[in-house]
């Protein structure tokens, strides 16, 4: 379990070191007032970990991911959900032409705003009855009214989502988040296999070394694209 423990801990520090050597190359060069035609802008990463967990499978493979993405200097922010909770959709409506839910008695406005202003869009979540868990589920469902009553929110964002699984349902999951993304005009990137992981207990998907690799592999295409879009 401390072997565990300890990978955990070093993937995390990996992503973090990288991220804040990036920042700080950034912020010199703000400072000095410094501006390359050629210089490409940073973009803006936010991934969304659905598990119910503090301590997750979901959170140490978005974690994989999130320490390719970090070599490139881009921005990112990680929003775990576990303790969160996320109030069904009223189906009212009321949102059309407010780009937003307008019931504002839990986190979802500003994670909204959040998921708006991002460029890459990076979903996990265990699997649960063979599906996202149920408070991923209501993001997406009070998500996609809004954005359905307010067109174009999402085009041309780029989205990931993974899956970890203890043994069925991963692909359903999976599906759920893919058409969360595929119906909003965004991009979907892949990996080498399909973007699942399998583990039960916390740190045991670290030992699914094909889906530690296709984690990676992700990351590194999310990237391959962020290039192609800067």
């Amino acid at each position: 379990m401390s072997m565990m423990m300890n990978l955990r801990d070093a993937i995390k520090r990996i992503g973090l070191i990288a991220a804040g050597t990036a920042m700080s190359i950034s912020g010199i060069a703000d400072a000095a007032n410094i501006t390359d035609p050629n210089t490409k802008r940073r973009m803006k990463i936010l991934a969304i970990n659905g598990s119910a967990r503090k301590e997750s499978n979901t959170g140490d493979m978005i974690d994989i991911v999130l320490a390719e993405l970090a070599k490139s200097g881009h921005e990112i922010e990680k929003i775990n959900l576990a303790g969160e909770t996320i109030n069904p959709c009223k189906a009212c409506f009321t949102c059309a032409g407010k780009r937003n839910c307008v019931w504002r008695n839990d986190i979802f406005c500003n994670l909204y705003d959040k998921m708006i202003a991002a460029d890459v869009l990076i979903i996990g979540s265990p699997t649960y009855s063979a599906d996202v868990s149920t408070t991923l589920k209501a993001i997406f469902e009070r998500a996609s009214v809004v954005s359905d009553t307010n067109p174009g929110m999402f085009s041309h964002k780029i989205g990931a989502g993974l899956v970890v699984g203890r043994r069925a349902g991963t692909m359903n999951a999976l599906d759920s988040i893919n058409h969360f993304f595929l119906n909003k005009e965004m991009f979907v990137a892949g990996s080498t296999y399909w973007n699942v992981v399998y583990g039960k207990l916390p740190g045991e998907a670290l030992k699914d070394n094909e889906g530690v690799e296709t984690m990676k592999n992700l990351g590194k295409n999310i990237s391959w694209l962020l290039e192609r879009m800067v």
